[in-house]
């Protein structure tokens, strides 16, 4: 009885916050900073953090924050992450907190990961009845700039020890103020590849004069399309898709170029599917190539590695998010889905889990990385919860 009467003042006091975090929270959309250029955003944060108490960190990676509360004597220290960045995309919303800089915008919802972490160091830091040490990370360059890696080998896990690691994710299409998440792979590698292709071009009306790339960059797109559907075990999942074209010239119609580039992204959950598609990538791109008297190059660049979810750490994130949101709103078996994040690089290093908490339904120009997309305000309080819970679950003083 009292455990429930203390968790339901929690929650009250975090709603009395919530006015001042929307605020923030708008703020920050208003005035988005992309990758290593998150300046505003971190003397916000750091700001806020100072003001509360807290041990303040700066630096690592360029603009991180590294907010540190201690209470007690454990030495079991526990790491909470949010992401700082916003995108390239020019903003169409019309609301009075849109964009203000041309061709960025918050479009991920990483304004509203900063307001509900920063949400949670207010709250823990005035009711530090827990035993152990927080680090509270605000992270740069998410969006494809690795700044989780970038802070990681500016000595982040040396400077900031921690046991444990946990992130959170905004994302539409699930319930407002639900939580998803899963054991094992949560979310895809993400690699991206190209492929140019050389023959000797020549005239359109006489292609048997020369080597056409053209048809063999035609024959490549389909054969590859096998990777997936005869190469990777049915079991597991994988995407291979093109996403760039170019060849000729639009002026010169009646000319075979002699180039032509394709190129594209590739997802997968395990290591073992992540090498097939590179090798295989390379063994049809060299084998069709070949059949049509050309020469081809092949580039895969492996960006960010699976995110993979702990076992014990995503049990304790679970009862977390039930004590947070109601056990009716917690899904602990959500569907893995394709998308990557950096997030991965901390989980290689330090056990952890990463879950979602739902945006809301929206409509599909409101996805994220949409020049429609803004996070919602009405999820900030359900965040703040998950993290004290998890502070909670992990820090709670033993009898």
């Amino acid at each position: 009885m009292m455990r429930e009467i203390d968790r339901n003042r929690q929650f009250q006091q975090i709603e009395s916050y919530i006015d001042e975090l929307t605020t923030v929270r708008r703020d920050i959309h208003r005035h988005p900073e992309t990758a290593y250029e998150e300046n505003r955003t971190a003397d916000i944060v750091a700001a806020r953090l100072e003001a509360w108490g807290l041990d303040v960190h700066r630096g690592l990676g360029g603009t991180g924050v590294v907010g540190t509360l201690r209470s007690g004597d454990s030495n079991r220290a526990i790491g909470f992450r949010a992401d700082m960045d916003a995108l390239f995309i020019q903003e169409k919303n019309t609301f009075d907190h849109r964009s203000v800089h041309d061709g960025k915008m918050h479009a991920c919802g990483h304004d509203g990961h900063t307001t509900m972490l920063l949400g949670a160091a207010r709250y823990l830091c005035e009711n530090n009845d827990f035993n152990g040490t927080l680090h509270f990370i605000f992270q740069p360059a998410e969006e494809g700039e690795a700044g989780a890696k970038a802070m990681m080998d500016d000595g982040l896990f040396d400077l900031f020890p921690c046991d444990a690691i946990y992130g959170l994710h905004n994302m539409p299409g699930i319930e407002a103020g639900h939580i998803g998440l899963r054991v094992g792979p949560i979310l895809a590698a993400s690699d991206r590849w190209t492929a140019e292709f050389k023959g000797s071009g020549g005239h359109g009306s006489m292609p048997h004069k020369g080597t056409d790339p053209t048809v063999a960059v035609a024959q490549f797109i389909g054969a590859m399309q096998t990777i997936v559907s005869r190469n990777v075990n049915p079991i597991d999942t994988a995407a291979i898709s093109v996403g760039h074209i170019a060849g000729g010239d639009p002026g010169a119609l009646n000319i075979i170029p002699s180039d032509v580039i394709v190129g594209g992204t590739a997802r997968s959950f395990t290591d073992t599917t992540r090498d097939i598609i590179e090798r295989r990538l390379g063994e049809v791109a060299e084998a069709v190539a070949g059949a049509h008297g050309c020469d081809v190059e092949l580039s895969y660049i492996r960006g960010y590695p699976p995110t993979v979810n702990w076992r014990e750490q995503t049990e304790i994130a679970v009862r977390a998010a039930e004590a947070a949101v109601g056990a009716e709103r917690t899904d602990p078996n959500l569907n893995p889905l394709p998308g990557g994040e950096d997030f991965s690089f901390m989980l290689q290093q330090v056990p952890g889990s990463y879950a979602f908490i739902g945006n809301g339904f929206t409509d599909p120009d409101e996805f994220v990385h949409a020049p429609r997309y803004d996070f919602n305000d009405d999820i900030i309080a359900n965040g703040v919860n998950y993290w004290v819970e998890l502070a909670k679950a992990e820090l709670e003083e033993m009898p």
